[in-house]
């Protein structure tokens, strides 16, 4: 397909220093794209821990599929990524593509397959040439190197218009150690666990199980709080490796791990907003807010569905400040609601309250608030104490035209 413009709403790339224990090389193995870069490898430390949460998509990859069955073991050495190609609904030769991959780049970083994590993101349905993959792997090892974090991410991008990364510092007793993620996501993006693809690296010393309980509590807020069409990939994957080289002592103890806690929950956060700014076709980035729910459960599925609604979606691109799509969405949520308690605001404007228009409201700045890039949209519903915060972008005829040409 051709080459997008870059979204509006793109953040520049930040600066993403090295970190001790990760190398990177990206190449061009021709799986679908031509005169660019689509397959990562990394090469991690020996005693490297690993984390990953995964869609629940109940059609998922293969190398979704590789990555949980070796995700027990906590131990990470590799990681092999390709774009254009997602190795979804291929049956036998699925699991082929991925055990060949897995087996080769064991061998390659002198590793054993089972220490070696896959993921892959593209089109659906369509034969991975894993032996592409596998043939670019001794001129990715040649070029291994600290500080190739910037080509790591834009390696990994298909429908995307701008690369996706996020650096945090953080302290573990005493000892400070640096995070960097990587992040790829534009469309099929409604994750029920992560966005679609992204990698997180840290040179602190963490076992995996703490590593894990981190990471899987930390999708809920970021990745799992974005959506851009309702859809959730198979592919969706993100994995956490920490290699140990920091030189803190190892902890799994919570109060130790605070910092470090609050450090990967920003750069999640970073990625995952950097996905609903990357929307296939958006111009604007909304926030939904919702507050006043019985339960922080009831807010999240209230705000996903205004987020999801096509309806709410095609009224932010035209600009329009209709509230009642809002309402509408609110009550389709299938959650508790109570008509005449609701009420909505628009850029911090309040327009409808118990049940109706706010008395005297006025919309010259709801109408300047819509014509912006970033949008504010919060809902009271007036029953609780729960609330819940979600982002997305507005539907526009790019995003047709992006979609309804992907394959060709």
């Amino acid at each position: 397909m051709a080459k997008l413009p870059v979204s509006p709403l793109a953040l520049p790339l930040p600066e993403l220093p090295a970190i001790a224990g990760v190398k990177l090389a990206t190449g061009e193995a021709g799986i679908r794209y031509k005169g660019r870069t689509d397959v990562l490898l990394a090469d991690f430390a020996e005693g490297t821990t690993v984390a990953g949460v995964f869609t629940k998509n109940l059609c998922p990859g293969a190398p979704v599929t590789w990555c949980r069955e070796v995700l027990g073991g906590g131990l990470a050495r590799g990681l092999v990524v390709n774009a254009g190609n997602a190795n979804v609904f291929t049956g036998a030769a699925g699991v082929k593509a991925v055990t060949e991959t897995a087996e080769a780049a064991a061998a390659t970083l002198g590793t054993t397959p089972n220490r070696i994590f896959l993921a892959s993101t593209g089109v659906i349905g369509e034969k991975l040439p894993a032996e592409r993959i596998v043939a670019a792997l001794d001129g990715l090892k040649a070029g291994l190197a600290a500080d190739r974090f910037v080509q790591a991410a834009h390696a990994i991008m298909t429908t995307d218009t701008f690369a996706k990364g996020a650096t945090r510092t953080a302290e573990i007793g005493g000892v400070g150690v640096r995070i960097n993620g990587i992040a790829k996501g534009s469309g099929m993006i409604a994750p029920d666990m992560a966005t679609m693809l992204s990698f997180i690296f840290t040179d602190a010393a963490i076992p995996a199980p703490a590593l894990q309980d981190m990471l899987a509590k930390g999708v809920e807020p970021t990745f799992n709080s974005v959506t851009i069409d309702s859809d959730t990939s198979t592919s969706d994957t993100v994995l956490l490796f920490a290699t140990a080289q920091a030189g803190n002592a190892p902890t799994e103890d919570p109060g130790e791990l605070a910092d470090f806690r609050r450090a990967l929950h920003e750069v999640m956060h970073d990625l995952a907003l950097m996905v609903a700014r990357d929307g296939e076709g958006a111009q604007k980035l909304v926030q939904i807010t919702v507050e006043g729910a019985v339960s922080n459960h009831s807010a999240k599925r209230i705000a996903m569905a205004i987020a999801n609604s096509p309806l709410v979606k095609t009224a932010v691109a035209g600009e329009d400040a209709n509230w009642g799509r809002i309402v509408m969405a609110v009550g389709k949520a299938g959650e508790p609601a109570d008509r005449d308690k609701l009420a909505v605001a628009v850029g911090g404007v309040w327009m409808a309250q118990a049940g109706g228009v706010v008395p005297g409201y006025d919309e010259t700045p709801v109408v300047a608030h819509m014509k912006g890039r970033e949008i504010e949209i919060t809902v009271d519903i007036g029953l609780g104490e729960g609330r819940a915060v979600v982002w997305t972008c507005d539907l526009t005829h790019g995003y047709i035209d992006i979609n309804g040409s992907y394959r060709s």
